[in-house]
């Protein structure tokens, strides 16, 4: 067996053990500042990520750590409070293992959201976008021989993230007042925050908001034909006619994505409640 499904596999093996008769339906990945919303789920069981052999462990401000299964939107979820990121020095296998886990514990569907500079000078802290695609400047995570368990060699990527989750997304928000953009979502290493021209360059090529993870989790889900729903906080205005004194601030970002997580739960438990 490939090592890296035999990893994938022992991990999915001891997450299981600790689950008993729970069956996850839906996973769901907490970003920077966003762990707050494992708070909702109810009746939860706790899985530090230290305890899973093989796993890696997120190092990353304002991420826990846990897989934290329980009832959200009245389903049974697993939730990521934290990621792996490859700024961390994590290479890609690592970073997506936790997808991979998931999806041999036998999820439906994966939720991702992250904390976002929005380059699109139409959003301002604390507002949410959908994502609606992704530019990727990451490395992919499916790169090096397939894991044919998984799925194929060239799986496409047309429809990166679910146009019925989308639609069904947007009328939630409108229902319950809140506004929300629909956009794309450029992903880079990290772990620097982008310069000026870096920012003018990510608008100009489409981007409307940049980050530095969810899109390796993604292509691992569409890979293995995982429908994916994605959602960013924007947590700082991120464009390049910054006054002289301006400094980007990982603590003020994980403030702003905590402030903006309640509007950010309501939408995915009211989602999750459609499936």
């Amino acid at each position: 067996m490939d090592p890296r499904a035999e990893k994938i596999y022992k991990a999915a093996d001891y997450v299981k053990s600790q689950l008993g008769s729970l069956k996850p339906v839906i996973g769901i990945v907490l970003g920077s500042g966003l762990g707050n919303l494992a708070n909702k789920i109810a009746d939860p069981i706790t899985i530090p990520y230290k305890t899973i052999p093989g796993f890696p462990v997120s190092t990353a401000i304002g991420h826990k750590g846990n897989f934290i299964v329980g009832t959200l939107g009245g389903k049974t979820v697993i939730a990521m409070q934290g990621r792996i990121h490859y700024y961390e020095g994590y290479p890609m296998d690592m970073v997506t293992l936790p997808i991979r886990v998931m999806k041999v514990i036998g999820i439906k569907y994966l939720f991702v959201s992250n904390a976002a500079g929005g380059v699109n000078y139409g959003y301002k802290i604390g507002d949410l976008m959908i994502i609606k695609d992704h530019i990727n400047q990451l490395p992919n995570p499916l790169i090096g021989p397939n894991l044919d368990d998984f799925g194929p060699r060239f799986p496409d990527m047309t429809r990166p993230y679910d146009l019925g989750l989308i639609e069904k997304a947007e009328e939630i928000a409108a229902s319950l007042g809140i506004k929300v953009h629909k956009g794309v979502y450029y992903g880079g290493t990290g772990p620097t925050y982008e310069t000026p021209s870096e920012y003018k360059y990510i608008r100009t090529i489409g981007g409307d908001a940049t980050g530095m993870s969810t899109i390796p989790e993604v292509i691992a889900a569409r890979h293995s034909d995982i429908p994916v729903f994605g959602m960013s906080v924007i947590t700082n205005e991120a464009h390049d006619d910054y006054a002289p004194d301006y400094k980007n601030d990982g603590d003020a970002v994980v403030c702003a994505a905590d402030a903006a997580a309640g509007r950010m739960c309501a939408i995915f438990e009211a989602l999750i409640e459609t499936l």
